[in-house]
This record gives structure tokens, sequence and C-alpha cells, in this order.
């Protein structure tokens, strides 16, 4: 999804596609609260939203489960029609697969069907600010997708357990010495310097040169 950057000002023309009337009832009465002077469309299916793109869309609110057609067909067809528009989820679908498919689409706000009127007039009054329309657990998800495994520090214990020879391979590769550069320097083999090296890796707990040069300046050998 990226940056979403302001909206110039308040959406005029609103679309509003969602085939459950108290759930449609719901969203036009959000938009009308944040944006008391846009025009709203309702479209109830996939083949009424398609007619309702033959007008302008400043803001479209899109429902995945549609009964004639998946919801992300019509997303890419608003995006492909109206590129300026902006499209909201709305949706009950929380898993990945939806929602990682739909903000690739060009969705700008993915909002569950659990919010109140109230949170989603002032999510969608936030894209004023640029602020993207997401629910918490949504946001928090989107969070943890990006969340890597963080190697653990190396251990006195490790430090102490390296040998003479792989200390002096592996202050050679902080100073920016090829693994073959090193075993010249020691006058070993490339094939004894690699089996240096890797014993370095696993005592170390790394996996590349530069996670080992990292791991030695931790530890005061470099």
């Amino acid at each position: 999804m990226g940056y979403l950057s302001p909206m110039e000002s308040s959406p005029v023309h609103v679309l509003i596609i969602e085939d459950q009337s108290s759930t449609r009832d719901w969203l036009l009465a959000a938009v009308k609260s944040a944006f008391p002077e846009a025009e709203c469309r309702l479209a109830v299916n996939a083949a009424e939203a398609l007619e309702g793109m033959e007008q302008p869309v400043d803001l479209a609110l899109l429902d995945l489960g549609l009964p004639d057609a998946p919801g992300l067909s019509v997303l890419r067809q608003l995006r492909l029609r109206q590129p300026e528009a902006r499209c909201v989820i709305a949706t009950i679908f929380d898993d990945d697969e939806h929602l990682f498919a739909a903000l690739k689409l060009g969705a700008a706000g993915y909002i569950l069907k659990d919010q109140s009127r109230e949170q989603l007039a002032e999510m969608l009054q936030a894209m004023l600010a640029g602020q993207p329309p997401l629910s918490p657990s949504i946001a928090r998800r989107l969070l943890s997708h990006f969340v890597v495994p963080v190697a653990p520090l190396p251990s006195v214990a490790a430090n102490d357990s390296l040998t003479e020879r792989e200390r002096e391979v592996l202050l050679l590769v902080s100073k920016g010495y090829s693994v073959p550069q090193a075993a010249k320097a020691m006058a070993i083999s490339p094939h004894t310097a690699h089996t240096h090296i890797k014993g370095v890796y696993r005592k170390l707990a790394v996996a590349s040169r530069a996670e080992a040069v990292l791991a030695a300046n931790r530890l005061g050998l470099v």
C-alpha cells in the first residue's frame, strides 16, 4: 500500500459496494458523518459497481464478498478505470491472503466490519491527513508481517571456545580480507582457512562474514 498521501479535499463522489443492506446503511452513515457534502451512490453487486464507475469516483468502499464476482476483481477494474480513486476495503476477511492481495492491487485501506460507525467515520476522515484507514487488528497483522527473528548475541563462552587460528582468521576477515587472502597471510591452505571460518560461524551462531565481523566487534575481538 505504501504511504497514503493526504486527500486534497473531502471526497465528493463516493461509491459504496455492499450486498448486505444493514452493512450498506452502516457504511453510508459513516461516510455522511465523515464527509457531509459527499454524494453517495450504492451498488449491491459487481455489475452495479461497474456501472457506478462510469461516473466520477473519489472514494469507494468495497466489500470483498460480493454475490456475483470477487470483490478483488472489482478493485482491479476500479484501479484501471479510475486510478485516482481511493478504495477502502470493508470486509469480514481478516486473513493474510485477502489482506495482501487487496493491498497489492492498490487498496487505500482495510477495515473489518466490527468497527462502530463513529470509528469508521474517524478512520475515513483521517485520510485527509494521509492516514490509511486500518482496523487495529489489521495494522498489527501488517506490522507482524515485517518482524524477522533476531539472532542471539554471541556469548562470552562462544568467544572463549574459539581456537587461536579461528581468532586469527576472524581478525583478518574483519579487516576486509577474503578467506583466500586470509589463508595466504596465515600461510595455510584456502581449504584450512574455510574450515576455520566455518568453526567461527558455528561457535558464534552466525551465517555470514558480515555477522561474524559484527559478533567480533561485540566480543571485543577486533
